[in-house]
């Protein structure tokens, strides 16, 4: 039984490779796929076909879905890199060229699954992926005969949508991570420039991520610490987390000791403090302050 026809005009090597590991995924699954190869002048011709009794509805829909993937892998690789770029000309033209180059390379990278799957953003840029690959399948599933050049020629622009909204994703997360970065480098000009008000600070986080703020002798001086925020500590837009960056850069110690830092139910806030203060900032898990913040919680 016939299941599709692949046609291709140059050398699509990958194209092989991926169907030979879809046939070795199939015969893992004891179910015999054929694939059958033949040449015209410059034209490849593919056939891949199933045997009678191992054709079914579900089979098919699996070798839909993974051909579909097959596909996409090609439309990525052939296309994407230039389509990519002129978008990112077109539409952000006040980056630099190195910048445009770095989110054309981390767009392609989420593109071909190379990007850990680690926030909001990489599951919706997932989820567009997804769309592309099941409009690809959509196509598919209408026909028995895919020519890879007739595809990226008049299909690809139903996939503009997808590609545009991941490229927009990708830029949205840059700008804010280069906006983050400028922020850093401020706040770390602040620290190297005045002198320290205090030597050290401790800063406890107690297990439901709340934080106490310590002298060297142990004295609670989180009020202390924020007293020159006052203004600040009565607007909506301020965090608890915000306050304390703001009181460390205003008293600058020369060490800065983090208690229990796995109660942190804002990792960002500790990033933020290592990337300022660096070699300043030390981590403990059990000395006697974090012992006791333990004893009381469990009391």
């Amino acid at each position: 039984m016939l299941l599709l026809t692949i046609v291709f005009e140059k050398d699509y090597q990958d194209i092989v490779d991926e169907l030979r590991q879809m046939k070795e995924y199939f015969d893992e699954k004891d179910t015999f796929i054929g694939i059958s190869e033949s040449l015209e002048l410059d034209t490849h011709f593919i056939k891949i076909f199933c045997s009678d009794k191992d054709y079914s509805t579900k089979l098919v829909n699996k070798f839909n879905l993974y051909i579909s993937n097959i596909i996409y892998k090609i439309v990525i690789k052939e296309f994407c890199y230039d389509e990519i770029y002129h978008y990112l000309v077109d539409t952000y033209f006040f980056l630099r060229y190195d910048e445009l180059k770095e989110i054309s390379n981390r767009t392609l990278e989420i593109l071909r699954n190379e990007e850990v799957i680690n926030d909001e953003d990489m599951v919706y840029c997932l989820n567009k992926k997804n769309a592309i690959i099941n409009k690809i399948k959509a196509c598919v599933e209408e026909n028995k005969e895919i020519n890879i050049k007739g595809f990226i020629t008049f299909r690809l622009k139903e996939l503009k949508g997808e590609l545009e909204a991941v490229i927009d994703r990708v830029v949205e997360k840059f700008m804010a991570e280069k906006e983050y970065n400028e922020f850093i480098k401020l706040l770390k000009y602040f620290v190297e420039v005045q002198e320290s008000k205090i030597d050290l600070i401790n800063i406890v986080i107690t297990s439901d991520g709340n934080y106490i703020i310590k002298d060297r002798e142990g004295k609670d001086i989180m009020d202390q610490l924020l007293s020159d925020l006052s203004d600040a500590r009565y607007s909506d837009s301020i965090t608890v987390e915000d306050l304390i960056i703001s009181g460390l850069i205003t008293y600058c110690p020369e060490r800065i000791i983090i208690h229990n830092r796995k109660n942190s139910k804002n990792k960002e806030v500790i990033d933020t403090i290592t990337k300022v203060f660096e070699e300043r900032v030390e981590f403990c898990h059990d000395c006697k302050m974090c012992k006791k913040v333990k004893n009381i919680v469990k009391a």
